[in-house]
């Protein structure tokens, strides 16, 4: 059995989510103490629940310590199977996070893995499901692969009701060496139960800000009536992205503007991922024995997901500087 202390480096719900999914591809039992000791609200939320008991339903794991609270939980993990399953994480908790968990052991299967999964789309602290489709995604197809998302619903904070249906084919990961991708830049500005200028607003304050910068910017907007009221923006270029989302207080125009600013300073270093992209994509670096990456700077979510990888997988990552960038390598 593997034992992770939660608490260790960035000490949140990714260790977490990470060791379940490593737990479930190579078939180790874990055992994960001082879960988000560190945090306001230690141990488990819903939404860790129900991450932890979707990929126990997928590999037909048993656990223990599974519930609101808990800093410590067992994992004892057994087959993948495909199928298809309806997931209801029953809050706003975020549904890029839930899939973070299931796609590394999903990706194992013998048959496809559908998921019907209700919660948020779009949420603070976390991706938004654009991003995961749009970033994220396109990422990991350069490794092989194979995940197509259908957003059905947008479900904000608090009300959630989002609705996303996940479709992910065998497709084990396959070493790939990522390097800076250039082009237009596209995005989706989004609002629910609000006018429809928030939205509008939104993407016309980051197209301003993003056009005098000497990029080509078109942004979809998208004004609807979902059960959840709220608004966002998501931008892309290549293997990199921002989100931003909208909330009471903050006006559309700044919402906009954050989100450009974000992209803006990540596409000014050249590396071929941004900081967040790069955390992600460390665990299936692994599971593919190989492949390097660039990134303008190691956040702690990074250097956390390469520790809790290192513990499950015979791979070593290295990290060096090149010119004004950091570049991961898996050794």
């Amino acid at each position: 059995m593997i034992h992770i202390d939660g608490s260790y480096g960035e000490g949140g719900g990714q260790i977490l989510r990470t060791s379940v999914a490593l737990s479930a591809v190579t078939g180790k039992e874990v055992h994960i103490t001082d879960i988000r000791s560190n945090r306001p609200k230690p141990g488990l939320s819903a939404q860790h629940v129900k991450a932890i008991e979707t990929a126990a339903l997928i590999c037909g794991a048993t656990v223990e310590g599974v519930s609101i609270g808990s800093t410590t939980v067992t994992f004892f993990p057994q087959e993948v199977k495909g199928g298809y399953y309806n997931i209801d994480i029953g809050t706003a908790g975020s549904i890029a996070l839930l899939l973070q968990c299931i796609m590394p052991a999903a990706a194992y299967s013998e048959t496809d893995l559908e998921l019907n999964i209700i919660g948020g789309t779009d949420v603070s602290w976390a991706p938004s499901i654009d991003y995961l489709e749009n970033v994220t995604l396109k990422a990991m197809s350069k490794m092989g692969y194979r995940c197509k998302i259908d957003t059905r619903k947008r479900g904000y904070y608090p009300r959630g009701g989002g609705v996303v249906h996940a479709t992910i084919s065998p497709s084990g990961p396959k070493p790939y060496n990522f390097t800076e991708e250039t082009g237009d830049i596209l995005g989706i500005s989004h609002c629910s139960n609000l006018p429809e200028h928030v939205a509008n607003r939104q993407a016309d304050s980051a197209k301003d800000i993003i056009e005098k910068a000497g990029y080509d910017c078109y942004i979809l907007t998208e004004c609807t009536e979902y059960p959840s009221t709220g608004s966002g923006i998501t931008l892309y270029c290549g293997m990199k992205g921002a989100y931003v989302p909208g909330k009471r207080g903050l006006p559309a125009e700044k919402v906009g503007s954050q989100a450009a600013t974000e992209l803006l300073n990540e596409l000014s270093s050249h590396s071929s991922v941004d900081i967040h992209l790069a955390d992600q994509l460390i665990p299936y670096m692994g599971l593919a024995k190989g492949g390097s990456l660039t990134v303008r700077e190691i956040s702690s979510h990074t250097s956390t997901n390469i520790w809790v990888t290192e513990q499950f997988l015979d791979v070593k990552f290295k990290i060096q500087k090149k010119d004004n960038m950091m570049e991961i390598l898996v050794r």
